[in-house]
């Protein structure tokens, strides 16, 4: 019997090795296999081969050439991309200018105990007229390129939580009167021994003077500082697309030549700079106006970085990006693309609502009417900053209660009738059994338990249920704990959680306990003008007073407004 592959018997062991091997189901016009034998036939099946396999390469050939263009175009666009990021990384970092900051000179920061830092930026607005820009925008000219002859136009201390839950901005007006301390600035060599003087002067020796000066006169540690001039400010608010803000009337400040009808504006470029700058539009025409207004503008500036269309739209963020490290001057602890970032996520994670602005309180200078002091009230405020205390309430309400470092009601309740559940929230093993003993030791219910907080807290508590106020009052006399940190919960009890303000001693606030006694929030906010960044719908005040002239005649600036209709709108 033949073999169906043409060949004979003697192939037997051939056929049977393959006779178990599957057909594969559509090769019907596939090329026989050649016949065993003859040169003529091999060459004729080679031939065949060659035209099948000819017919079949050319697509082949082509999805490997298509291939290896799309390999060749992602490696070049990964180069390419690569590339333009080193480049955009190095070109944002040579935007930056930075300056030292003398080590000790904003003081030192405590780690709370969880090991967390809080961070204070001194937030710098210069008057320096050194560039065109600045000149133009400014008035008058200068030619120095350090900050010789220049003045903190505006100071703000930026006060951002160890935990990242909650910030603080306090304004210090720049009329204030204060010791400046001894500096010298290493770029100038410009010196002074110290002086009584004006505080925005301090920048005229350099930035880190300004940061001394300060620290100096507040008490709170300053880790960095960042300045910006005018043309600075015109670069941001461009950046973002303009900065939405309302005015309470018709408004023109013939001094920094704002001109804004009553409503809600957008401001870009030189409107902002005239908003930011007006003393005499807003408030009382002085100072401690215009830090208000500023506030509004900051506020609605971070409302607006917030903005999923800003943070998410590629071509937004490097504008602003390009901006900022051009308008900007820092030390050098932030002096580099990376660290800002770094500074921007930690600020970017407190909610508006979080984030309060404030004034530092003042009283008439005895020596000058035109110049301000530290009030006596300001104490607090400068103590609510460097004991990381947050000014506004879980909700974002502002603080309406004391904080005094013992309740504020006489307990009507007896210990021997309080059981307190007292949970520990900070990572120190067995606090919780030591305020328990210490409870009983006074007399408290035997029933009170000890055990851990759900969570960690940087915040000590008391809870207590519906009808049991005077019984967490008690607990908090007999331990010092502020009433500020009593709250009503839904569940009945008393549940004291310990937090990391606490971290040892018996005795809230004792020198045992937490490094200083909370400060009286209250107090804090007391004519501190307190306004959160969520507002979104709080109007700048317009001066009621004479504050600005025209042709020499003292006018309100709505009067002003209405005198200069010729003049056109800062903005539509």
């Amino acid at each position: 019997m033949s073999d169906p592959w043409g060949g004979n018997r003697g192939h037997a062991a051939t056929r049977d090795r393959t006779a178990n091997v599957p057909r594969q189901r559509g090769n019907d016009d596939s090329p026989p296999r050649p016949p065993h034998g003859g040169r003529a036939a091999a060459r004729q099946a080679q031939r065949s081969r060659g035209r099948g396999a000819g017919r079949r390469a050319k697509p082949v050939a082509r999805r490997r050439r298509i291939a290896r263009i799309a390999l060749f175009t992602v490696s070049a666009l990964i180069l390419v991309t690569a590339g333009a990021g080193a480049w955009l990384y190095e070109h944002l970092n040579g935007n930056i200018k930075s300056v030292a900051i003398d080590d000790g000179a904003g003081g030192q920061e405590k780690a709370d105990a969880f090991g967390r830092t809080p961070i204070n930026i001194l937030v710098i607005g210069s008057d320096g007229r050194n560039n065109a820009a600045d000149c133009k925008l400014g008035g008058g000219c200068g030619s120095a390129s350090s900050t010789v002859g220049h003045n903190a136009d505006v100071e703000m201390v930026v006060h951002v939580s160890a935990d990242r839950s909650n910030a603080t901005v306090m304004s210090v007006p720049r009329d204030t009167m204060t010791h400046v301390p001894a500096c010298k600035d290493p770029d100038s060599s410009q010196a002074t021994a110290g002086y009584y003087g004006q505080i925005n002067s301090a920048l005229q020796y350099g930035a880190a003077c300004q940061v001394k000066t300060i620290h100096q006169l507040t008490g709170i540690t300053i880790d960095h500082f960042v300045m910006l001039d005018f043309s600075g400010v015109v670069k941001m608010s461009d950046a973002v697309g303009g900065v939405s803000v309302c005015v309470s009337d018709n408004v023109y400040d013939t001094y920094s030549h704002l001109k804004l009808a009553k409503g809600t504006h957008t401001l870009q470029g030189d409107a902002a700079l005239e908003f930011v700058r007006s003393r005499h539009g807003f408030g009382d025409g002085s100072d401690l106006g215009r830090t208000v207004s500023q506030h509004l503008f900051l506020g609605a500036m971070i409302r607006k970085f917030k903005s999923a269309g800003t943070l998410t739209d590629p071509g937004k963020v490097y504008s602003l990006a390009d901006a900022a490290t051009k308008a900007l001057t820092v030390d050098t602890g932030l002096g580099s693309v990376s660290k800002l970032v770094s500074l921007a996520t930690d600020l970017n994670k407190v909610p508006s609502k979080r984030m309060t602005f404030t004034t530092m309180q003042t009283a008439a200078d005895p020596t000058d009417a035109n110049r301000v002091v530290p009030a006596a009230t300001a104490k607090s405020l400068f103590a609510t900053i460097e004991n990381d205390q947050s000014l506004t309430s879980d909700s974002g309400r502002k603080k309406t209660s004391s904080a005094s470092p013992s309740a504020s009601a006489a307990p009507t309740v007896p210990a021997s009738e309080v059981a307190v559940q007292v949970e520990n929230g900070t990572s120190t093993g067995g606090r919780a059994s030591v305020i328990a003993q210490a409870l009983l030791s006074k007399g408290f219910s035997p029933n009170t338990t000890t055990g851990n907080a759900p969570a960690q807290s940087s915040r000590t508590t008391i809870s207590y249920g519906p009808g049991q106020k005077a019984e967490a009052q008690t607990a908090a006399a007999a331990l010092g704990v502020p009433a500020s940190h009593l709250t009503q919960g839904g569940s009945s009890g008393v549940v004291l959680v310990i937090g990391s303000d606490w971290p040892s001693g018996t005795a809230y606030g004792s020198s045992g306990g937490s490094s200083a006694a909370p400060a009286d929030t209250h107090a804090a906010v007391a004519d501190a003008h307190a306004q959160t960044a969520d507002k979104a719908k709080t109007c700048a005040k317009v001066s009621p007073y004479k504050t600005v002239q025209i042709n020499g005649v003292p006018m309100t600036p709505a009067q002003a407004y209405a005198a200069a209709r010729g003049k056109p709108d800062s903005a539509p």
